[in-house]
């Protein structure tokens, strides 16, 4: 039995960054994946779709270049199998260099699904090292969660998760979405640009229920302008499929598609662990609850990322996990799930930290809003993308920006911005304040901060009386 100070199970962007970051500290560290470096996020998550979808925007500007003075003779169309070979090349090359920064940090990388034996051990099942043990002093689970599919949805495959689509052989002709929130819209945004006929399904009275309103609209009215259908408020029942094809029907409305994306939930991974053997307790659904120091209900055990069951994000993962290695060397720190930005990387894009309108209403909160559209920005109308705004939520007693919500270009790009100004507690009279560069989409952040007192200067505002 090999003898670790640590023992991170799962290799995704929380187990691999804890892994790192504990050998740097001078620990000696243990790492076991039973596939990939990168975890979900960079195999057959984020790296994947967001590779696709750059694919995607770079058809889309070809087609509207003659918008830009531009002229492009001969047909404009999408090459698939490059676009997946690109989108492999990328993974590939991100794996290897996620490899030499373990190695860099003296990690030690086991092959394998990793298995409690008790509170200070493992087993090793399958892969390079089956029946390898591993003692430590301390444990880090990181073994993050998959993709959910209810048993009343039938096994075929005409039905797909997020991980078959990503590899997908053909563009589809017709694709059924079941599920509204951010993997279906991004799937839906990204195959309706390829030429796919798109119906998303979500049950909810709203795509993104958990999105701020306003910017849920917007993006709900570009996606029906692009062909995209959206029906909410009634779920997909009666699915059915065959070697061809697949079904649904919502409300008397039946809906026929060559493929299903299933896309309405995540689930721990967490079943393989033998976590009873550890004492280590779970929830309901397999979850496994933490405190601010990512420590679980057993000394020495910790817990990060989506297997800790609040949000599933991978930069909040690789956050939990910096946590997680400094109370392991006795540096107190605490995590907090209250600023955690969201990127979704639909067309257009959005970005959003803190609380939504809607959220202020139900806390009581009393508020000052201010939104910019970038319509009337000047590099948003030189880049020609001129959907959205920016709007900032504040406290109306002190000023404080309580919420950030962008919709519009490079929104996760300017959503970085919202971060540490409200993990500092700025005011949104100080954002205003900070000079930005013209002409940039920045710009924006700073009009709406103007905007929450009526001062904006490139919108139409009422003059005051003195």
């Amino acid at each position: 039995m090999e003898k670790f100070d640590v023992c991170v199970i799962g290799a995704g962007p929380g187990g691999y960054v804890a892994a790192i970051r504990a050998g740097q500290k001078g620990m000696n560290v243990a790492l076991i994946e039973k596939e990939h470096f990168g975890g979900t996020c960079l195999n057959i998550g984020c790296i994947p779709t967001k590779t696709l979808i750059a694919g995607v925007e770079v058809l889309h500007k070809a087609r509207h270049a003659a918008d830009f003075g531009v002229d492009i003779s001969g047909e404009v169309k999408p090459n698939w199998s490059r676009m997946l070979e690109r989108k492999d090349e990328v993974i590939t090359k991100l794996r290897g260099g996620i490899g030499q920064l373990l190695k860099a940090a003296g990690v030690k990388v086991f092959n394998g699904t990793a298995s409690f034996l008790d509170k200070k051990s493992v087993v090793i099942n399958g892969g390079d090292d089956n029946g390898t043990k591993v003692e430590a002093t301390n444990f880090i689970i990181a073994s993050g969660s998959e993709s959910l599919v209810p048993g009343f949805i039938p096994e075929s495959s005409r039905v797909l998760t997020s991980t078959e689509l990503l590899s997908i052989s053909e563009i589809p002709k017709s694709l059924l979405v079941l599920g509204g929130g951010v993997i279906g819209c991004e799937f839906a945004c990204l195959f309706a640009e390829l030429g796919t006929e798109v119906t998303v399904v979500e049950m909810l009275p709203n795509i993104l229920p958990n999105v701020d309103k306003e910017v849920g609209r917007v993006l709900s009215m570009r996606m029906k302008k692009t062909g995209i259908k959206i029906l909410t408020g009634t779920p997909m029942g009666d699915i059915k499929a065959n070697a061809n094809s697949v079904s649904g029907k919502v409300g008397d409305e039946t809906l026929n598609a060559d493929y299903l994306l299933v896309s309405i939930g995540r689930k721990a991974v967490s079943d393989k662990l033998n976590l009873a053997a550890c004492g280590v307790k779970t929830d309901e659904r397999g979850w496994v609850p933490v405190n601010t120091q990512c420590k679980t209900n057993v000394p020495g055990i910790y817990a990060i990322g989506d297997i800790a069951g609040k949000i599933w994000l991978a930069h909040l993962a690789s956050a939990m996990a910096e946590c997680a290695v400094d109370n392991i060397a006795g540096e107190h720190n605490d995590f907090s799930y209250d600023l955690v930005p969201g990127c979704i990387f639909t067309s257009p894009e959005i970005g959003t930290l803190g609380l939504t309108t809607e959220q202020c209403k139900e806390q009581g909160i009393e508020t000052n809003v201010g939104k910019f559209p970038f319509a009337a920005l000047g590099k948003a109308m030189a880049i020609n993308e001129t959907d959205g705004f920016v709007k900032i939520i504040a406290d109306k007693n002190t000023d404080q920006v309580l919420g950030v919500h962008i919709i519009g270009p490079h929104a996760t790009d300017l959503i970085a911005e919202a971060g540490p100004a409200m993990q500092m507690e700025v005011t949104v009279k100080e954002l205003g304040k900070a000079i930005h560069a013209h002409p940039t989409l920045g710009e924006a952040m700073m009009e709406a901060a103007h905007a929450v007192h009526g001062q904006c200067v490139h919108i139409p505002v009422r003059r005051r009386r003195k």
